[in-house]
């Protein structure tokens, strides 16, 4: 394997692990979904934005991160879905704008809209965006509708105008991913999944019993239809038709495409297995109403999404399947960046362990006091 192939897996490895960094974190979207099904007074609402509220920004800055990582070492996906599909890329920026937002002006003093206005974004960001972000995903298996020609890069040299090589097919912009029912099914495992885990974190963060007994019996409600889903999806997944690269960059329709990555990457099956085994492990812990719950629901979310993204771009297969031209589909051969980018990139990214130690440093930090009733009753700075 030469240098750039190295490189390339190298980087699908990494944006894998931040895209299953930040499927965990949306349990700050889950939570904020069930702001008046948990929290069922005001005190209780404000015990709930302010728990979560320690950790929104971790998932704000690993969807930066995640973004930033994906255009310098895969500018063409970049290009193709966020310039093509920029309908649902708008639309999940925009309610992810709205959180912060609501964070900063929810309780100010002199807020002329009102709690509640701010309380209904956070509603949206919290339903809205997981449900968005899992659809979205779900087009790297599924495919997306459009094509790429790179002899657009030199007829348009010199011309002065903009050279666009990727153009989307249909008129909706990536909202035709909606009518998918696959991509529907994913999205909906990962808001079910997203609510699920924020009652863990709830169980665990918050020393409270009405709002641990609450949280508790929400979780059971929330893993059921996050095993349907997933499940449904995931046999799709088994069972469909994938697309495969050769090594002269053609193409090819494979039946059985991600059940055959699965055989030939026994290491990925496994840490597909672990992280399934873990997350049930913690549904039965949350039922049983272990604080704990929460640490093996991340860990195996962490571990199933990274399984899943590395089927979706190892093993000489199209991550991005073109449905208008199927020689457009993208791979992480035909999609990079230069080997002198990634080369750079990768000395950048050998930070990232200690990155990963100053999280987990504030994390714990942040998590050493559990939210109160008199906490939130006597302290000054509230969300």
């Amino acid at each position: 394997m030469d240098t750039l192939i190295l490189l390339q897996h190298y980087w699908w490895l990494i944006i894998s692990l931040l895209g299953a960094l930040l499927v965990f974190l949306l349990f700050v979207q889950g939570g904020q979904g069930m702001l008046y099904g948990i929290g069922k007074t005001e005190e209780e609402r404000n015990m709930l934005v302010n728990s979560l509220g320690r950790k929104w920004e971790f998932t704000f800055t690993t969807l930066v991160t995640f973004g930033g990582a994906f255009f310098a070492s895969f500018p063409l996906f970049y290009s193709t879905s966020f310039g093509g599909a920029y309908y649902v890329w708008m639309a999940i920026l925009l309610s992810f704008v709205i959180q912060p937002v609501a964070y900063q002006f929810r309780r100010k003093a002199g807020n002329v809209f009102g709690e509640k206005t701010f309380n209904v974004f956070l509603i949206i960001n919290g339903i809205a965006g997981p449900l968005l972000l899992g659809t979205a995903v779900g087009t790297l298996f599924t495919g997306a509708n459009f094509t790429v020609d790179r002899l657009n890069l030199a007829n348009g040299a010199g011309s002065g105008s903009a050279t666009v090589i990727s153009q989307w097919t249909t008129p909706w912009h990536g909202l035709e991913a909606l009518g998918d029912l696959r991509n529907v099914a994913l999205g909906l495992a990962v808001l079910f999944l997203a609510m699920t885990l924020a009652c863990q974190y709830f169980m665990n963060n918050i020393d409270d019993k009405t709002i641990h007994e609450r949280a508790r019996k929400r979780m059971a409600v929330f893993a059921v239809p996050f095993l349907v889903f997933f499940l449904t999806f995931f046999v799709w997944l088994l069972f469909s038709d994938g697309r495969a690269v050769d090594t002269a960059g053609r193409i090819s329709i494979e039946s059985y495409k991600y059940l055959h990555n699965l055989l030939a990457m026994p290491y990925v099956a496994a840490v597909l297995l672990i992280g399934v085994g873990a997350v049930l492990w913690s549904i039965f812990l949350g039922w049983r109403g272990r604080r704990n719950a929460i640490w093996f629901g991340g860990a195996g979310t962490v571990l199933t999404v990274l399984a899943l993204l590395l089927c979706a771009g190892w093993n000489d297969t199209a991550y991005y399947p073109s449905l208008a031209d199927m020689q457009s589909s993208l791979t992480i051969y035909n999609s990079s960046s230069s080997l002198f980018t990634l080369k750079a990139m990768s000395i950048v990214s050998l930070m990232i362990p200690f990155v990963a130690a100053y999280i987990w440093y504030a994390w714990r930090a942040m998590n050493r006091k559990s939210i109160t009733r008199e906490e939130i009753r006597g302290d000054d700075h509230q969300y």
